[in-house]
Parts: structure tokens; C-alpha cells; sequence
């Protein structure tokens, strides 16, 4: 797993929410599948090919979106959000696995950043992106897409 530090510019986005415990997570699947359905009432959907799962984690539950990125951010339909994700510094890597490997990714990654001297911005929403292109083997379990955890500072 290549681990790397990366700026990604401003993203607008618009899809669904959902607030939930730990417990909860097996939930986030549905999103995604509920973001399909309803995915001809976003309007200004850019050309690129995929989801965007922004996330804020907290001690006790978690807020998960599921999104498709758009040009611009107006007329966000019914029971559906819309908001800019900042320019921001992350630490990148890649998932690849089951839905059991995805927490032993997340600690590859914030072992990295320990190690590297990076420092998480727990404010800042850290990122899941579904390219289109692996959509049929995440669909059937065998996961593929990308990490994005926020920088807040590097500490060395």
C-alpha cells in the first residue's frame, strides 16, 4: 500500500446523509445504492466517474455521505445536501479488500502518519472515493477505492 501526502483542490458535492453509531455501519452499503437511485435529480454532475464518501468520525458515531461531485451547487433536491469540500493537504492510500480489512487499512495509515510525523485534522472531513471503474467488484465485495484522511499539521 503506497501511503503518500496530497493536496486535492475544492470538490462540490451533493448526495445523501446519514448519522449512526459504530454498530451502525452496516448501513453504509445501502447509501450508495439509495445515492444510485436518485442520482438523475442532481443536477450540474460533473464528468467524473465516481462517488465521493466525505465522513466525519467521532468518538461514539459517525456522519457518512454519500455524494457525486457537481460544477455547482443549487437546487439540491428533497431529503438530499449539497456543500464544498475545502482545498486541503491528506494522506493518501488505496483499500483494496474485504469490508473486514477496510479498519486494518485505516491503522496502516494512521500508523504512517505517526511514524512520518503528520498530524490528523479531526475537524476536517476525511474522504472515500468509488471510482466507476471498480464498481462492479465493490458491488460483489471485494472493495476498491481510495483514502483521503485530512492533515492538519506535521509535527517534526
Amino acid at each position: 500500500m503506497g501511503i503518500q501526502v496530497i493536496e486535492r483542490e475544492e470538490i462540490k458535492v451533493v448526495g445523501i446523509s446519514w448519522n449512526g453509531t459504530y454498530s451502525q455501519l452496516s448501513t453504509i452499503p445501502s447509501l450508495f445504492t439509495k445515492l444510485k437511485e436518485r442520482l438523475q435529480e442532481v443536477s450540474h454532475q460533473s464528468n467524473e466517474p465516481v462517488l465521493i464518501a466525505p465522513f466525519h468520525s467521532r468518538e461514539t458515531e459517525v456522519t457518512y455521505y454519500v455524494t457525486k461531485p457537481v460544477e455547482k451547487i443549487d437546487d439540491i433536491p428533497e431529503g438530499m445536501v449539497g456543500f464544498t469540500i475545502p482545498r486541503k493537504n491528506y494522506v493518501y492510500a488505496v483499500h483494496r479488500g474485504n469490508q473486514e480489512d477496510v479498519e486494518n487499512t485505516y491503522h496502516r495509515v494512521f500508523e504512517w502518519m505517526d511514524e512520518y510525523g503528520y498530524e490528523r485534522d479531526h475537524y476536517a472531513l476525511s474522504l472515500e472515493i468509488f471510482k466507476e471503474e471498480y464498481q462492479q467488484q465493490n458491488i460483489s465485495g471485494d472493495l476498491h477505492f481510495e483514502i483521503y484522511v485530512p492533515v492538519k499539521s506535521y509535527k517534526k
